[in-house]
């Protein structure tokens, strides 16, 4: 049954119930978003789906909070939040509406879980703590969103609901443009495995554009490659492959006599026409042509080779 409320608590607002409202919204949007903690509003029925708010877990009733005794777990015994019970009951519809191809929607719905929803409910329930992030911590995106709450003092008692309104659509923005980056890599997997494939056992993979690349490369099992080269918009690029997600380390930096040179500086260090750029931290070229691309890419090559002796 389509409700016709979506109910989560008044007052003060956290990430969990925020990123929950986008997902309803999405999926309900003609439906009334209530804010209150009235026991009229915040009880189960079927015209509604509570969320955050009403003492209990019943995905039958659709009622989603998690602060009771007895609150819901994962699998693995770590707690939900609120947009943990949403995200598992709804996500899958949500991905849908956003047009993310039926053979896709389990890989997005367990990556985006894994990678956005987990922190957040971790750190709503106490089990992770902001601080975690350092330096980052009132940039993360709960400490971000809880921002935008109005001071201690505002006097206008509308100026809550607002902001919870705006921290739902500055909210949202992230989240669809996250699932988009996940759908996107899968899309490029493809193409990255059928490069991979035309290659061979060579060491230069050659894409048709820019796009996430190295998770198909260690999915394959091509070892051997140590550079990509690719067009943009106007040049070549020639990019080394990171060893791992975390970190810089690659599997062959460029020439050390590169770092640093552009123009007619790169192409007396190279000897290639059209050699154009070389980050100093020795991890991307540039190249005006596609040879000239190829070209940086065999010296890269020998380099790295001599080197690994």
């Amino acid at each position: 049954m389509i409700p016709d409320f979506l109910v989560t608590h008044s007052g003060g607002f956290h990430a969990d119930e925020v990123l929950s409202t986008v997902v309803l919204t999405r999926l309900f949007p003609q439906a009334r978003l209530v804010r209150s903690r009235a026991p009229e509003w915040i009880t189960a029925g079927d015209d509604r789906i509570v969320y955050d708010v009403g003492g209990a877990y019943d995905a039958a009733a659709r009622i989603f909070d998690h602060h009771q005794r007895g609150a819901p777990q994962r699998d693995d015994g770590r707690p939900y939040s609120s947009f943990g019970l949403i995200w598992k009951h709804f996500g899958r519809d949500y991905l849908a509406a956003l047009s993310v191809p039926d053979a896709f929607i389990e890989t997005v719905h367990g990556a985006f879980d894994a990678n956005f929803v987990l922190p957040v409910d971790l750190v709503d329930n106490g089990a992770l703590s902001p601080d975690s992030a350092g330096l980052l911590t009132s940039l993360t995106l709960p400490s971000l969103l809880e921002t935008l709450k109005p001071v201690f003092d505002e006097p206008d008692p509308k100026a809550i609901n607002r902001a919870f309104h705006s921290a739902t659509a500055i909210a949202g923005s992230f989240v669809e443009a996250k699932i988009e980056g996940i759908n996107a890599k899968l899309r490029a997997e493809a193409l990255v495995l059928r490069a991979i494939g035309a290659v061979g056992k060579g060491r230069v993979l050659e894409l048709p554009m820019g796009m996430p690349f190295r998770s198909a490369i260690v999915k394959a099992g091509a070892d051997h490659l140590l550079f990509v080269i690719h067009p943009r918009e106007t040049d070549w690029c020639l990019t080394g492959i990171r060893r791992s997600e975390e970190g810089f380390d690659l599997r062959a930096d460029l020439p050390a006599a590169w770092a640093g040179l552009t123009g007619n500086d790169l192409e007396m260090a190279t000897g290639v026409e059209g050699a154009s750029f070389c980050h100093n931290g020795r991890f991307i070229a540039a190249a005006k042509t596609r040879e000239a691309a190829l070209a940086l890419a065999d010296l890269a090559v020998k380099d790295a080779e001599q080197r690994a002796g």
